[in-house]
């Protein structure tokens, strides 16, 4: 059971599921196909068949850490059902498709380990987090598994892209391959809007 919201760009919706709560703690569904292919995917999950999600990955990271903004390039793209285990992180998709009357854009979320909230983001964005409390355990699913020869990225900073990452440029941790990732002007496009990828 979820409720599934809209966001600024389309087909990037956050969702919440419901969360059964008493004196020994909480139980949810973090996941059920049914409820996603209806609700996100706009299908029947028996139509939708075996596929969806293939991979699942987690970090844990502490406070001022940035990781992002990354993503796979094609035939390599991916979606992402993203959310926090444990801690607080401000969640960013940039929409990259070109053409998109959002290229550019972004949308944001701040996903906790106590409001259990979920952002999805489909193929055609790229994707970053900054962690806003001292440590976070992030967790996400992928519809596609990490190629090395795919992935890309673009600079955290990008100024035309303008993201606020509630982050004192004094206290960003960056890795060194985020440290070097290029502005979205001078990134090949790679994806384009209305195409299937």
């Amino acid at each position: 059971m979820i409720d599934v919201k809209e966001t600024k760009i389309k087909g990037v919706f956050i969702i919440e599921p419901k969360v059964f709560e008493d004196e020994r703690g909480y139980f949810m569904e973090s996941f059920s196909k049914r409820d996603f292919c209806e609700k996100v995917l706009g299908i029947s999950y028996e139509d939708y068949g075996d596929g969806l999600f293939v991979q699942d990955n987690e970090s844990k990271s502490s406070y001022g850490v940035i990781r992002g903004l990354h993503y796979q390039k094609p035939p390599f793209t991916q979606a992402k059902l993203l959310r926090v285990i444990s801690g607080k992180v401000l969640d960013i998709v940039v929409d990259i498709r070109k053409g998109s009357p959002t290229f550019g854009k972004y949308v944001s979320a701040e996903l906790t380990g106590e409001n259990h909230r979920q952002l999805f983001a489909p193929r055609g964005f790229a994707h970053g987090f900054s962690v806003l409390s001292s440590e976070a355990v992030f967790q996400y699913k992928c519809d596609n598994f990490y190629t090395p020869q795919a992935d890309s990225g673009i600079a955290w900073n990008d100024p035309d892209i303008a993201v606020d990452w509630r982050i004192p440029q004094s206290d960003v941790i960056l890795s060194e391959k985020d440290e070097h990732q290029p502005m979205l002007r001078d990134s090949e496009p790679v994806f384009y809007y209305g195409t299937k990828i």
